[in-house]
């Protein structure tokens, strides 16, 4: 960094000094200036990235439906399905044991800038907009004050067994966290062209407007995820994203962020040890 300093200025002087006058002189002081610019934020963001990736992953847990299974529901629907009596008691078990919930905001300021996180930190998360989310998950959830993180696919929104514009936005008024989760859970993995401001920007905007507050933070559509898809992603104002529980990024950490599906077979037991032995 000195070294880069000092032949900044001492290049800078030498120009002004020569030929102060000229457009050419002007224009290589400009040339110095921009290099100089694009050395040093390289070592601060990779300083940044190894302080985030060193500090302890926060357990985020991602739900689908929360509802009683029916006799013709296959292995999928199976699997992505909780009984509302075991979300109630997965909810009970996570206060015993002294979890508090936190928001993506508090996630971010822990991985970029430091800031304390209250002792036992938890994420839990709802994919897909459905309705039982906001009727079972949000009432189960009041009762120990804690709050969720609600990724909204928005071609579900007012559908029938999906929640209403109203119900979002009594979900955000209440202090949970609503989010994007594309407009048609397209894989980000097949996008072009303009399927980025189909699934990300119009999602985005759509939802600002029932919610009132701004939208940072997207989860991936089974949890896929593309290099193609970060660039994407930031230049429109997606500071964190989700995806499930594969291994995050290393280069990209805070555009992979892992949380794990809770299996609908698992019992109260073999949920809390998923919570204590996923993450890292």
């Amino acid at each position: 960094m000195k070294n880069i300093s000092f032949l900044f200025f001492f290049g800078l002087l030498s120009l002004i000094g020569c030929d102060s006058k000229t457009k050419k002189a002007e224009k290589k002081a400009a040339a110095l200036i921009e290099q100089v610019k694009n050395v040093v934020p390289k070592k601060v963001v990779d300083n940044d990235l190894a302080a985030i990736l060193s500090k302890k992953e926060v357990p985020i847990l991602c739900y689908h439906n929360i509802k009683n299974l029916n006799a013709g529901d296959g292995p999928m629907t199976k699997e992505y399905t909780v009984s509302p009596a075991n979300f109630a008691q997965q909810m009970k078990a996570l206060s015993d044991a002294g979890y508090h919930t936190i928001l993506p905001n508090q996630l971010y300021e822990y991985l970029v800038h430091n800031a304390p996180l209250p002792a036992n930190p938890i994420m839990i998360t709802f994919d897909d907009t459905k309705e039982d989310q906001y009727t079972v998950g949000a009432r189960e959830m009041k009762k120990y004050g804690f709050k969720g993180v609600f990724f909204i696919m928005t071609v579900a929104i007012n559908r029938p067994h999906y929640m209403t514009k109203e119900q979002i936005k009594e979900l955000s008024d209440a202090g949970n966290d609503v989010e994007a989760h594309t407009w048609d859970h397209h894989m980000v993995t097949k996008y072009a062209g303009e399927d980025w401001d189909n699934q990300l920007t119009k999602p985005k905007k759509k939802i600002e407007d029932i919610i009132g507050k701004p939208v940072k933070y997207f989860a991936y559509p089974f949890g896929l995820w593309n290099p193609a898809a970060i660039p994407e992603l930031k230049s429109r104002g997606y500071q964190l994203a989700f995806i499930l529980a594969t291994k995050r990024d290393s280069l990209q950490p805070l555009h992979t962020i892992r949380r794990i599906i809770v299996a609908g077979q698992w019992s109260t037991p073999s949920f809390m040890e998923a919570v204590k032995s996923s993450f890292k």
